[in-house]
């Protein structure tokens, strides 16, 4: 069985509250992999993607930090199986030179795949069995929605800082984001 990688193709809002979709890519090919993942994991995510950093370490940094005191690094992520609609996937890991798997849910897989900056990998029949090709309109839709009330484009630089300043204090990051990319398109 022939191993493909994947790469993060994108998040988006699910359609149910509080799920999101995570959106992977296969590296040479159109397939991409939809994974229904909960709010919890989308955040972790996204914030280590966006660069965003948390006003205290969450859970997954929390895991990083205790790799990195202990000397194991995650060498990849597989997505090694699909079971009645449920991913599953294995950390591949490395402590003084012994190689060790570990089985963990496949949002938590990703979230420190993004933090160790591992490669992901899943099978063939994975794909076969889960993936779907977009059609060109779909992929350029893939930026996550933006919630309700985010248009701060009114907003002067001062306020838009505190606000950014505020979400990061309630651990709000997509909200953080969101404030923080329109601060960006300011100093163009």
């Amino acid at each position: 069985m022939s191993r493909i990688r994947l790469n993060i193709f994108g998040l988006s809002s699910g359609q149910s509250n509080g799920s999101y979709t995570l959106i992977l890519a296969e590296d040479k090919g159109k397939r991409k992999l939809p994974i229904i993942i909960g709010g919890f994991e989308a955040q972790a995510i996204a914030i280590e993607i966006e660069k965003i950093v948390p006003f205290r370490p969450m859970t997954h940094d929390l895991f990083v930090s205790f790799c990195k005191i202990f000397n194991i690094t995650i060498n990849e992520i597989e997505i090694y199986n699909l079971i009645e609609g449920v991913f599953h996937a294995k950390l591949i890991c490395e402590k003084d030179g012994e190689n060790y798997e570990i089985d963990a849910r496949t949002s938590d897989s990703i979230a420190l795949a993004v933090r160790f900056k591992c490669p992901i990998y899943t099978y063939e029949d994975i794909l076969e069995t889960a993936g779907v090709v977009f059609n060109d309109d779909i992929e350029e839709e893939m930026e996550p929605p933006k919630p309700k009330g985010t248009d701060y484009s009114a907003q002067t630089v001062e306020k838009l800082n505190a606000m950014m300043d505020e979400a990061i204090n309630n651990e709000d990051y997509i909200k953080a984001a969101i404030i923080r990319d329109e601060l960006n398109k300011r100093k163009k």
